[in-house]
């Protein structure tokens, strides 16, 4: 009993290593040795083993350090990745994301929207990788980011309705056509996990994510430092709740929901665009001055502050963080949707209000599906 415990402690001890390395990147054994109170030989003992596992790897110390003895620079190993998934209606995105955050490779698709279609392609695009890029890494694990409802006790997606996806067992179907093992999120509440640890959302407890994407809006809510799933993992569906509509004129749907009156689609028909990326959404609505033009984007900026602001009034976030289309109305005039925010907002939990853009910009799902993927590395490396 005392060996298991002996044992148990040394693998937790181990994770904790390995976990503060990916999320707060390379950093010297003195640094290790004061951030985690364990004791300098504990430390090297660990970080021995670590590498060992081919799981980070020690550079020389800092040149520039005069002081005392230096200490290698422990870092995460660029060559352990997880395999990353975003399937949207308009392309499957796959990646490489590596310890520490880093997307080592990509590749956009166009595929079908069966899920028959992109098991397909992922496990045709990880075939080409590890025979290719990836030919000398390790790969650990999968994750996939969907635009739909993940139930979080088995990662069954109960409904992603854009997808026409409905009570599918992704994960299997994955894990048995790549030989990865794969686990399943909600897109934007990975993509809230992914800017909490790497993004704009770092100094933050107490935040709230939304995602903006072809399918919608999605979100996530992080709360004292705690990502809130739910009961059954559904939580964050701010796409779903129904917008304050001040203005008649400013409706566009009966009885719609926020993602029926702010949307891409209603965004790049006001700019002539059929078809975009961001970067090219991005450039497009900071060259626009078509009066109609101008007044769709004010019109989906007064719906979503509303939106926001009864947000603000039930969680009192310190931070909210836009990503997708929602950064680009927000990048539109920031400091005029704050303000629309606290005038409709109470006063008290707007008053120290921050509203971001997320921070990863295109990585932030693929980041954040590769997190869910990580954990169970992170908690313990030597499983």
């Amino acid at each position: 009993m005392r060996a298991t415990s002996v044992e148990g402690v040394r693998r937790a001890n181990l994770g904790a290593v390995l976990r503060l390395v990916h999320e707060a990147g390379p950093r010297s054994r003195a640094v290790i040795t004061a951030q985690t109170g364990l004791n300098r030989s504990t430390v090297s003992d660990l970080v021995a083993t670590l590498v060992t596992a081919g799981l980070v790897e020690e550079r020389d110390p800092d040149p520039t350090r005069r002081v005392g003895r230096p200490s290698p620079i422990v870092a995460p190993s660029e060559d352990v990745v997880t395999i990353a998934v975003n399937p949207e209606v308009d392309a499957l995105e796959v990646g490489a994301v590596t310890l520490g955050g880093r997307v080592r490779v990509r590749m956009r698709a166009a595929v079908g929207l069966s899920v028959d279609e992109v098991v397909a392609a992922v496990a045709r695009i990880v075939d080409e990788w590890r025979t290719g890029v990836l030919r000398d890494c390790r790969i650990v694990g999968g994750g996939v980011a969907v635009p739909g409802l993940v139930r979080a006790s088995d990662g069954v997606v109960r409904l992603a309705p854009h997808l026409g996806w409905r009570d599918e067992d992704v994960t299997v179907r994955l894990t048995e056509a790549t030989g990865i093992p794969f686990v399943i999120g909600n897109d934007a509440s990975l993509g809230a996990r992914a800017e909490r640890l790497f993004g704009a959302a770092i100094d933050h407890a107490d935040v709230i994510y939304l995602n903006g994407g072809a399918s919608g809006i999605g979100g996530g809510l992080v709360l004292q430092g705690m990502a809130i799933g739910g009961a059954d993992g559904y939580a964050g569906e701010w796409g779903q709740s129904r917008p304050g509509i001040a203005r008649e004129s400013d409706r566009r749907t009966q009885n719609g929901v926020l993602e029926d009156e702010v949307n891409r689609a209603r965004l790049l028909g006001a700019v002539g665009l059929t078809a975009a990326d961001d970067a090219e959404l991005a450039a497009a609505l900071a060259a626009v001055t078509a009066p109609d033009a101008l007044e769709e984007i004010a019109r989906q900026r007064r719906i979503l502050a509303a939106a926001l602001a009864n947000a603000v009034n039930a969680l009192n976030p310190s931070a909210i963080v836009l990503g997708g289309f929602l950064a680009l109305l927000l990048e539109h005039d920031p400091d005029g949707l704050l303000e629309l925010v606290r005038e409709l907002a109470l006063a008290a939990p707007g008053e120290h209000l921050r509203i971001l853009p997320a921070a990863l910009g295109a990585d932030r799902l693929l980041i954040g599906a590769a997190e869910a993927a990580l954990e169970p590395l992170l908690a313990d490396p030597l499983a």
